[in-house]
């Protein structure tokens, strides 16, 4: 059974039962609550529950009316999701290399993608920045540009629901932001679900309107949309689990601290974090040189690891009309080769964390 379960299972089975009872399934009052509570944690005037993270970007992109055929610029190292919403909508991805010891785009290699482009008589309208396993990326250095250039930013949080910049929660640094209530996230679901956050009363009211069907009146469709609500017993279920949020965000940081402070003298890598930044992981990776062997010596010691994401996007099949080559974003290739996620989650106890640590002291001989 889930750990967490024994904390909240009561509750969320008498909210499941009491959306049942209710007959009310979409767009209820479980779905008003869960927008007012989590849009006033974000500190941000509106928030639009929909059917996952995925649709929720979709639907920012679509809401903004960007230029068909425009350029967005994104890091290559994320799920494939972030760059398939933006062929949905239209637009071209065009994918930017990362720091040397973050998850994160690059601030130089971004500006150094827009000119290209912009040399190049090509169209930029937006940037999506992703903050990857709850790293906050450099989104202050981000929105400079943005403002600069006139491009609009994006903000990919499926990852860092949570995670802050100074007093600023990362999501609140550009028109509009996504994130993902996907079983595995900070703040999870028992399913698909997903949230948009912003301060733009347009970009609010047309993703409102986006998200069913395109519906602006009973039977009167303004825009073509798509089936992309948040269900009752979804927000149900978040709106207990959101109670234990903090609890939760507080034994994340437990587990990321021990593992970042037991894993300094070792043969491997953690990542570094901006000044005045705040994580909060959703997941824990290091980067090892011989991390498939790593990998492979953990789990016949019976851990499971995983690769997030061993194939970066512009190297990806579905990718290859836009002409990456090996070679093009050395630092992201680097780091898919690298990359290994160790067990992470809020009831991992300290002694299974310990035995994960002195695993990796066995394999590397310490």
């Amino acid at each position: 059974m889930n750990r967490a379960y024994t904390r909240y299972g009561k509750e969320i089975e008498e909210a499941v039962l009491r959306v049942l009872r209710s007959g009310i399934y979409l767009n209820g009052a479980e779905t008003e609550a869960l927008e007012r509570a989590l849009s006033s944690y974000m500190g941000v005037d509106y928030a639009v529950g929909v059917s996952s993270g995925t649709e929720a970007l979709y639907l920012i992109l679509r809401a903004l009316e960007l230029p068909l055929g425009s350029y967005v610029l994104l890091p290559s190292f994320t799920f494939v999701a972030t760059a398939e919403v933006i062929v949905r909508a239209g637009l071209v991805p065009a994918f930017v290399d990362l720091e040397e010891d973050t998850p994160n785009l690059s601030v130089e290699s971004l500006r150094q993608t827009y000119e290209r482009l912009r040399a190049q008589g090509s169209k930029v309208s937006a940037v999506l920045a992703v903050s990857l396993f709850g790293i906050p990326a450099r989104l202050k250095e981000i929105s400079a540009i943005c403002r600069e250039e006139k491009l609009y930013l994006i903000e990919d949080i499926c990852q860092a629901f949570g995670a802050k910049v100074e007093d600023k929660k990362v999501g609140t640094f550009g028109v509009a932001s996504a994130t993902s209530f996907y079983p595995t996230k900070n703040l999870s679901a028992c399913g698909d679900a997903g949230m948009v956050f912003t301060n733009d009363p347009n970009l609010y009211a047309k993703v409102k309107i986006l998200k069913e069907h395109g519906q602006s009146a009973p039977y009167h469709y303004t825009f073509h949309g798509v089936n992309g609500r948040i269900d009752e017993l979804q927000c149900a279920i978040l709106r207990v689990k959101f109670k234990y949020f903090e609890e939760e965000a507080n034994l994340r940081k437990k587990l990321a601290k021990f593992y970042l402070e037991e894993l300094s003298s070792l043969p491997v890598k953690t990542f570094n974090l901006q000044a005045n930044s705040e994580p909060l992981y959703s997941l824990f990776s290091i980067r090892a040189k011989e991390r498939d062997d790593l990998k492979s010596f953990l789990e016949e010691r019976g851990i499971n690891t995983r690769i997030y994401y061993p194939l970066p996007l512009h190297l990806q099949p579905i990718y290859r009309e836009l002409g990456y080559r090996e070679g093009d974003l050395p630092i992201t290739e680097k780091l898919c080769r690298e990359i290994l996620s160790l067990p992470f989650f809020p009831d991992l106890t300290l002694d299974e964390a310990k035995y994960v640590v002195d695993t990796i002291k066995e394999f590397y001989g310490v």
